[in-house]
Protein backbone atom coordinates (compact mmCIF):
# COMPACT_ATOMS: atom_id res chain seq x y z
CA UNK A 1 0.00 0.00 0.00
CA UNK A 2 1.29 3.43 -0.95
CA UNK A 3 1.68 6.11 1.69
CA UNK A 4 -1.02 8.79 1.31
CA UNK A 5 0.38 12.29 1.90
CA UNK A 6 -1.65 15.49 2.25
CA UNK A 7 0.17 18.71 1.34
CA UNK A 8 -1.30 21.94 2.76
CA UNK A 9 0.46 24.97 1.28
CA UNK A 10 -0.89 28.24 -0.11
CA UNK A 11 1.97 28.57 -2.62
CA UNK A 12 1.10 26.68 -5.81
CA UNK A 13 4.75 26.25 -6.88
CA UNK A 14 5.77 24.68 -3.55
CA UNK A 15 2.63 22.54 -3.47
CA UNK A 16 3.23 21.30 -7.03
CA UNK A 17 6.95 20.68 -6.46
CA UNK A 18 6.22 18.56 -3.38
CA UNK A 19 3.39 16.74 -5.16
CA UNK A 20 5.51 15.93 -8.22
CA UNK A 21 8.44 14.80 -6.07
CA UNK A 22 6.32 12.47 -3.96
CA UNK A 23 4.31 11.09 -6.86
CA UNK A 24 7.55 10.31 -8.71
CA UNK A 25 8.42 8.00 -5.80
CA UNK A 26 5.04 6.27 -5.86
CA UNK A 27 3.33 8.12 -3.02
CA UNK A 28 -0.36 9.00 -3.26
CA UNK A 29 -0.73 12.78 -2.87
CA UNK A 30 -3.63 15.02 -1.90
CA UNK A 31 -3.36 18.82 -1.81
CA UNK A 32 -5.06 21.81 -0.21
CA UNK A 33 -4.26 25.50 -0.63
CA UNK A 34 -5.38 26.56 2.86
CA UNK A 35 -5.86 25.15 6.32
CA UNK A 36 -9.64 24.69 6.59
CA UNK A 37 -9.75 22.77 3.31
CA UNK A 38 -6.79 20.71 4.49
CA UNK A 39 -8.56 19.74 7.70
CA UNK A 40 -11.67 18.68 5.74
CA UNK A 41 -9.57 16.60 3.33
CA UNK A 42 -7.77 15.00 6.28
CA UNK A 43 -11.12 14.06 7.86
CA UNK A 44 -12.47 12.65 4.59
CA UNK A 45 -9.36 10.92 3.21
CA UNK A 46 -7.40 9.90 6.36
CA UNK A 47 -3.91 10.53 4.97
CA UNK A 48 -0.91 8.78 6.52
CA UNK A 49 1.07 12.02 6.73
CA UNK A 50 0.49 15.78 6.39
CA UNK A 51 3.12 18.21 5.06
CA UNK A 52 2.02 21.63 6.33
CA UNK A 53 3.30 25.11 5.50
CA UNK A 54 3.49 27.61 8.37
CA UNK A 55 3.19 30.99 6.63
CA UNK A 56 -0.28 31.12 5.09
CA UNK A 57 -3.04 33.74 4.94
CA UNK A 58 -5.73 33.41 7.58
CA UNK A 59 -4.67 30.74 10.05
CA UNK A 60 -0.99 29.88 10.25
CA UNK A 61 0.27 26.35 9.91
CA UNK A 62 0.96 26.36 13.64
CA UNK A 63 -2.74 27.10 14.28
CA UNK A 64 -3.81 24.41 11.79
CA UNK A 65 -1.47 21.90 13.40
CA UNK A 66 -2.92 22.63 16.86
CA UNK A 67 -6.47 22.31 15.52
CA UNK A 68 -5.69 18.98 13.87
CA UNK A 69 -4.07 17.61 17.03
CA UNK A 70 -7.21 18.51 19.03
CA UNK A 71 -9.57 16.89 16.49
CA UNK A 72 -10.48 13.36 17.59
CA UNK A 73 -10.87 12.12 14.00
CA UNK A 74 -7.44 13.19 12.77
CA UNK A 75 -5.30 13.81 15.86
CA UNK A 76 -3.11 10.75 15.24
CA UNK A 77 -2.04 11.75 11.72
CA UNK A 78 1.63 12.82 11.84
CA UNK A 79 2.30 16.36 10.66
CA UNK A 80 5.62 17.64 9.31
CA UNK A 81 6.01 21.39 8.98
CA UNK A 82 7.55 22.49 5.64
CA UNK A 83 8.39 26.16 6.00
CA UNK A 84 10.72 29.08 5.39
CA UNK A 85 10.58 29.64 9.16
CA UNK A 86 13.68 27.57 9.81
CA UNK A 87 15.36 29.00 12.89
CA UNK A 88 15.90 26.88 16.00
CA UNK A 89 12.97 28.62 17.72
CA UNK A 90 10.72 27.75 14.75
CA UNK A 91 11.67 24.09 14.99
CA UNK A 92 10.93 24.11 18.72
CA UNK A 93 7.60 25.85 18.02
CA UNK A 94 6.73 23.14 15.47
CA UNK A 95 7.29 20.48 18.10
CA UNK A 96 5.25 22.37 20.67
CA UNK A 97 2.28 22.41 18.27
CA UNK A 98 2.45 18.63 17.97
CA UNK A 99 4.38 18.35 14.70
CA UNK A 100 6.41 15.19 14.15
CA UNK A 101 9.06 16.96 12.07
CA UNK A 102 10.25 20.16 10.40
CA UNK A 103 11.66 20.71 6.89
CA UNK A 104 13.05 24.09 5.88
CA UNK A 105 12.28 25.91 2.62
CA UNK A 106 13.71 26.01 0.13
CA UNK A 107 13.62 22.28 0.64
CA UNK A 108 16.07 19.71 -0.62
CA UNK A 109 14.33 16.80 -2.39
CA UNK A 110 16.43 14.19 -0.58
CA UNK A 111 15.58 15.74 2.80
CA UNK A 112 11.87 15.61 2.02
CA UNK A 113 12.07 12.01 0.82
CA UNK A 114 14.07 10.96 3.88
CA UNK A 115 11.52 12.48 6.26
CA UNK A 116 8.52 11.06 4.37
CA UNK A 117 10.12 7.60 4.24
CA UNK A 118 10.15 7.52 8.06
CA UNK A 119 6.34 7.38 7.98
CA UNK A 120 6.02 4.81 5.18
Amino acid sequence: MSLKVLIIDDTAVDRDNLKNLLQSKGYSVLTADEGAAGIEIARKESPDLVLLDVVMPGKSGFEICRAMKKDGEIKDIPIVMVTSKNQKADKVMSGLQGAAGHIGKPFDADDVLDVVAKFA
